[in-house]
């Protein structure tokens, strides 16, 4: 394990493993250890404190990008997925136990400060990013910060593209997260018959060689992302949008297939870059702003 003073320690909790490393300045992955997650909440706060233990050795705060709704304001955890950690003052908790100022996000808003950092212009102006994942996360920044609106903004998985479709588990029905999440993908890959093992990449491979089927299931399942992504650029305007989450890659070449259904909103996308590595390294780059009052490092 290499020491250094001036690191911090990153914990990117995912659907089923988490990710715990210790982090560069520059944004770099100094070392890291990846192991299933517990998802019994009695478990799940040791196991973060044993593999923090092991990145501890210089670090000066930690940053914890989890799955769910968390207020930016005050980190309160709102709701964690599969976790049932809502109301759990994490950040209170794992200061109390390692004495280091913590920082905890959503998910998506790691992976994207770790995007925005790693790009030339990527700390200017207004950035969306968009995962997609069991279901569908987003975040936003305002020149290289986290922008949270009143607390909860980014919520995009829950723009509604359809009045009329299926029941979201938020409550409403036709959520976009209904139809373009990789929950949706796998009910429309059943619904075609296609083999239960089959991956979303053989489907975008079968796309590309000319397979029709494969070609309007990547479509139907694109398009209304795409209507969703139109709404936030109509309202907000931002420079640049980027696709990211364990299907960021199929979901970008899906999208750049369809055509623009107006030339008023056409959608800035880009993949994202740094695949399973960003929310790691993002909640590091994250609480170097907390190692310094959220004016150092990071800006």
């Amino acid at each position: 394990m290499r020491t250094s003073a001036n690191t911090t320690i990153g914990v990117d909790v995912g659907g089923t493993r988490i990710r715990v490393a210790r982090i560069s300045t520059e944004g770099a992955l100094l070392d890291r250890v990846i192991e299933p997650v517990c998802q019994d909440p009695g478990g799940f706060v040791p196991q973060l404190l044993r593999l923090v233990d092991r990145m501890r050795d210089g670090a000066t705060a930690i940053g914890i990008g989890i799955p769910g709704r968390v207020d930016g304001r005050t980190q309160k955890i709102l709701s964690a997925g599969y976790l049932d950690i809502a109301g759990l003052d994490l950040a209170a908790e794992v200061r109390r136990a390692t004495g280091l100022p913590v920082r905890v996000e959503n998910d998506a808003t790691m992976a994207l400060i770790a995007e925005g950092f790693s790009r030339t212009g990527g700390r200017d102006g207004l950035i969306f990013m968009v995962t997609i994942g069991t279901g569908i996360g987003g975040a936003a920044l305002l020149d290289g910060q986290p922008w949270y609106g009143g607390g909860l903004s980014g919520q995009f998985g829950h723009i509604v593209v359809s009045s009329g479709g299926p029941l979201c588990k938020c409550g409403r029905r036709g959520c976009v997260e209904t139809f373009s999440s990789g929950t949706a993908l796998g009910r429309l890959m059943a619904e075609a018959g296609m083999p239960k093992d089959i991956r979303a990449e053989d489907v975008l491979s079968r796309a590309k060689a000319g397979d029709g089927q494969a070609r309007v299931l990547l479509d139907v399942w694109a398009a209304p992302l795409q209507r969703a992504l139109q709404s936030l650029v109509s309202m907000a305007d931002p420079k640049l949008i980027l696709v990211g989450g364990g299907l960021g890659h199929e979901m970008s070449a899906a999208l750049a297939h369809l055509a623009d259904e107006s030339h008023w909103f056409t959608v800035p996308v880009e993949p994202a870059r740094l695949g399973d590595t960003a929310g790691v390294i993002g909640a590091g780059l994250a609480a170097f702003g907390i190692a310094s009052e959220m004016t150092g490092q990071i800006r």
